[in-house]
């Protein structure tokens, strides 16, 4: 009787290596796929950015009538030529906002980044998860629209979810946010509108204002950035006497105190101001100079 005990030892061994081999080659490919992204490979069950919170909210919010509404409102208001700081302009209530406009979409939201006070005080590390944190939304549309694009633009609600907090003319903050890429980061430092990338540890700008605010240099660390915007902002953070003196970045929103929400909404004049907000009685003014979140 032959002894088959070699052979059936060899099968097991190559048995094994062909598994071995398998798993190998699977976790290659996962790993280059990771690195390469999902160009080639079959869509995900689950489309939604993994990491943005709430996202199906955020979708829901951009698809639903009353914010196609409000931009449609918004679209049909003349642009102001009188310069920021000008009267403060209604949008009037229709019955059919969108009607006789061309067709438009609203495009997915992407994320806004901004640096976090505590990276800006030097409190906080230069790391990305310390200083830099999603602060909103923004969608624009799939074609101009009285020769307008606009930026839908979505906040956090308390609790959860997400909900409209402005229309704005131009789409450049959706345009700069969208240029985030597997591997990388794109933010914001808004106090200069400038933009960057954010490649592991170092800090590319993607606008002029995001140049100017690196000294005209190509790339810094995220460390040496640090260094530049605290000696920028670090004595101007929320309850410093920069801020309580009441010099600060943006526009105050405010609410008189007992208004009930409706659905006016206000537009400030200005191009590069021009702002709608919807979801109650506000009122819009800009304060002087700049200081961080």
């Amino acid at each position: 009787m032959r002894d088959t005990s070699g052979t059936k030892t060899s099968s097991k061994r190559a048995a094994s290596r062909s598994s071995r081999l398998s798993l190998v080659i699977a976790v290659s490919a996962s790993a280059l796929l990771s690195v390469v992204g999902p160009t080639h490979a079959a869509p995900a069950k689950d489309p939604l950015p993994a990491d943005i919170p709430d996202y199906q909210a955020a979708l829901n919010a951009v698809k639903s009538t009353e914010v196609r509404n409000t931009v449609c409102r918004f679209l049909r208001t003349p642009v102001p030529t009188d310069g920021a700081g000008g009267p403060v302009q209604t949008i009037p209530e229709t019955a059919e906002p969108c009607q006789g406009l061309p067709v438009f979409t609203i495009k997915d939201p992407v994320a806004v980044n901004e640096i976090t006070p505590g990276f800006v005080a030097g409190t906080a590390k230069p790391l990305p998860t310390e200083a830099i944190k999603l602060t909103q939304l923004v969608s624009s549309l799939s074609t101009t629209v009285n020769g307008r694009n606009a930026t839908v633009m979505l906040a956090p609600t308390q609790g959860g979810g997400w909900h409209l907090a402005a229309v704005r003319d131009g789409d450049s903050d959706v345009t700069y946010a969208s240029k985030a890429t597997l591997g990388t980061l794109v933010f914001t430092e808004p106090q200069i509108r400038g933009w960057y990338q954010l490649k592991l540890t170092t800090v590319e700008p993607l606008n002029d204002q995001a140049r100017q605010g690196l000294g005209g240099q190509a790339s810094v660390s995220l460390s040496d950035y640090q260094k530049l915007v605290k000696a920028r902002y670090a004595d101007k953070l929320p309850g410093s006497n920069y801020d309580t003196t009441g010099y600060s970045s943006g526009y105050s929103l405010q609410r008189t105190q007992g208004d009930a929400p409706s659905s006016t909404l206000l537009l400030t004049s200005g191009s590069s101001a021009a702002l709608a907000l919807a979801g109650g009685a506000v009122v819009l003014r800009r304060r002087r100079r700049a200081s961080t979140h």
